[in-house]
């Protein structure tokens, strides 16, 4: 947001700041918020060959299971998560760069 904007919304009493500080979020919860929506996000990527019930099958769960999976719905265990991108071929390797760039949009150093 440009400057100008941000003075006239300051002046008109808004505040203005991050969604971490709107929500009173600790760097820990910022934190695995992020992770659990770059865990999601690439396992929405890596299923793009199988459909939503070819994925429910293979993983033995239902379709709205899998679309809570993509969204990063916070009643899915990150356990889950995890063992149907492997499930896709993920490897640890890879599971460990995509929680390594979760951090830098968390505005965390990352590891």
């Amino acid at each position: 947001m440009d400057q100008d904007k941000q003075a006239k919304l300051a002046s008109k009493g808004w505040k203005i700041g991050t969604v971490n500080e709107f929500l009173d979020l600790t760097p820990a919860e910022a934190t695995y918020i992020e992770l659990r929506l770059a865990l999601s996000e690439n396992l929405k990527q890596r299923r793009t060959q199988l459909s939503s019930s070819q994925f429910a099958q293979l993983l033995n769960a239902n379709p709205s299971q899998i679309e809570k999976l993509e969204t990063g719905e916070a009643s899915v265990s990150l356990d889950f998560l995890i063992r149907s991108l492997l499930t896709l071929g993920t490897t640890v390797k890879e599971l460990a760069d995509i929680m390594v760039h979760s951090q830098d949009f968390a505005g965390n150093p990352s590891v």
